[in-house]
């Protein structure tokens, strides 16, 4: 990196911890927590409500600040790594001067494969935090053992508790004929252009075998930082493969809004390698939509064995691992052929293992223990 671009780097760091500590100051003059109960900040000035467009990590603090509000004036901060507030080894500094307890949802790390050089300077916030957190929730296995590997293990104590999802919104549709065009649907933003490509291609497999189908891709096309040129790239891979007419880009989508997309969808395609424990697979099992993904990361212990049909890869953490479009293309036929079977087996397992009551309930009891114990 050239010597001013290193300064400008520097100088823009020197002050994201300079804001830090006003907002961590102004936390800490805004006088005590208030006596009694749980008192919970996030580290953002605000959480948007479910009718704001949000991804990943702040979905969760969705759920959690319906039951516990924002309040700078806290006992517990409460920070996910997959959208930290700028410096926030800072902000829990400021936290546990005033007595505060650090609570820190891990979700995935920085590893080659997708980071490179960078991964050490991404991981490095996660490693200060982990080490100073009081407990620590963990998305999957995965994201533990990741974590470990490239973040460091906890000095406290942590779990694994998988993300959440409100079952009694995401709900299966009504039922549908039977001899209809099978849809498809390639869920949350599109970062990777290989997450794109393998369902195009999945799409064209598909075709190619005489199957009626059809494909909804939901979220941003951002592989490339220049929109249009994305959507041309997009446009024409969809145009070469002849599957242009049976492709709806949906765009960008709030928790509101997300329930009736899953509800058009038969089978949901989750195309990503190694993706730690993504939100819209759960999503997809409540709304009884079966997935056939990468089997990789964190997904298969979401899935488990009834709920969906996953493409074995290795593990690397120096590439991504596209899925072969021809193995997606012969899960989908397979789950097809037994959908009733995979859907139902889907959406029980979304109600009995990942409901958000279960999941905000384990929250109120480390919350409470944490605050006693502290007390």
């Amino acid at each position: 990196m050239p010597r001013a671009s290193k300064a400008i780097t520097a100088s823009r760091g020197a002050l994201r911890r300079l804001e830090a500590h006003v907002r961590g100051l102004s936390a800490y003059a805004a006088g005590p927590t208030p006596r009694g109960g749980v008192h919970v900040w996030y580290g953002h000035a605000r959480v948007p409500t479910m009718r704001e467009w949000a991804i990943g990590g702040m979905v969760k603090l969705q759920h959690l600040s319906a039951r516990y509000p924002n309040e700078p004036r806290c006992n517990i901060l409460y920070l996910v790594t997959s959208r930290l507030p700028e410096a926030a080894s800072v902000l829990a500094d400021w936290a546990r001067r005033r007595g505060a307890r650090l609570v820190v949802n891990q979700n995935g790390v920085a590893y080659p494969a997708w980071a490179g050089t960078a991964t050490d300077a991404i991981n490095a916030p996660m490693r200060e935090l982990l080490s100073r957190a009081d407990h620590v929730f963990y998305q999957s296995e995965f994201c533990r053992l990741s974590a470990d590997r490239f973040a460091g293990p906890p000095a406290a104590a942590f779990e694994v508790l998988y993300n959440p999802v409100d079952t009694s919104r995401f709900v299966p549709a009504p039922p549908r004929q039977a001899a209809r065009t099978l849809t498809l649907l390639l869920a949350g933003s599109q970062d990777q252009w290989y997450r794109f490509a393998s369902a195009v291609d999945t799409l064209a497999q598909l075709t190619a075998r005489g199957v009626d189908a059809r494909l909804l891709i939901t979220g941003r096309l951002g592989w490339n930082k220049d929109p249009d040129t994305a959507r041309s790239e997009a446009d024409r891979l969809m145009t070469e493969r002849r599957v242009a007419d049976r492709v709806e880009l949906v765009g960008r989508y709030t928790q509101a809004d997300a329930p009736a997309i899953f509800q058009r969808a038969d089978i949901v395609l989750h195309t990503k390698y190694n993706d730690p424990a993504p939100t819209a697979v759960l999503e997809a099992l409540s709304c009884g939509c079966p997935v056939v993904y990468s089997k990789t990361g964190g997904v298969p212990e979401l899935v488990g064995d009834d709920a969906g049909i996953g493409i074995e890869a290795p593990l690397s953490w120096d590439r991504a691992i596209a899925p072969d479009a021809s193995a997606l293309a012969d899960a989908v036929c397979r789950v097809r052929e037994s959908l009733r079977r995979y859907a139902d087996a889907a959406r029980a397992r979304a109600v009995e293992r990942f409901d958000v009551r279960q999941w905000l309930d384990r929250h109120r009891a480390v919350f409470e223990a944490l605050v006693a114990g502290h007390a």
